[in-house]
């Protein structure tokens, strides 16, 4: 164990980071790729997101709550542009953005302290524990990236294979039974 930090505190940091960026980033990434540069920007409609704001607000949001939230970096963000925004922003330029900002989450992640954690902090005009910080960030990031991978298979109506379909299992068990 760390000096420092319980094991809680260790296992709570370390499967944020998990859920970040070995989890989540990864199939986020995987549909940034599968969609065209047009389908990164497509709207269904004027009240919804494309999954290019999308990325965006999720850099804004990991940015503004943990890098400069809990890790005391200077950030000014424009929440309201990141859903404003129509494109097109290359997806390469998503891909870096979002891989940057996440990299640097996790590194703050992993130099946080039990004491962070517990401290009341003052973000987006919230006062909210660290614990709170972080598990709100881990909690949007998921609610977010499952928004792109809805985008995704509507747009190119395949299954991306990121979880077994209902049945599945079942019916190749049924299958391999002579």
């Amino acid at each position: 164990m760390k000096p420092g930090k319980s094991e809680f505190t260790q296992s709570f940091l370390a499967e944020s980071q998990h859920s970040l960026a070995v989890y989540h980033m990864p199939r986020l990434m995987r549909c940034l790729k599968m969609l065209s540069e047009k389908e990164i920007w497509w709207r269904p409609n004027a009240v919804s997101n494309s999954a290019g704001n999308l990325v965006l607000h999720l850099s804004g949001n990991v940015s503004q709550w943990i890098i400069s939230g809990l890790g005391n970096r200077v950030y000014y963000r424009d929440r309201d542009r990141e859903f404003a925004e129509s494109g097109p922003i290359p997806r390469r330029a998503l891909i870096t953005l979002i891989r940057r900002t996440v990299d640097e989450a996790y590194s703050v992640l992993g130099r946080l302290s039990e004491d962070s954690l517990s401290q009341i902090h003052s973000i987006q005009g919230f006062r909210v524990s660290g614990m709170y910080a972080v598990s709100h960030v881990v909690e949007h990031f998921a609610y977010h990236t499952g928004q792109i991978i809805f985008v995704t298979k509507l747009k190119l109506g395949k299954d991306l294979r990121f979880t077994r379909l209902p049945g599945e299992k079942r019916m190749r068990t049924v299958a391999r039974v002579p």
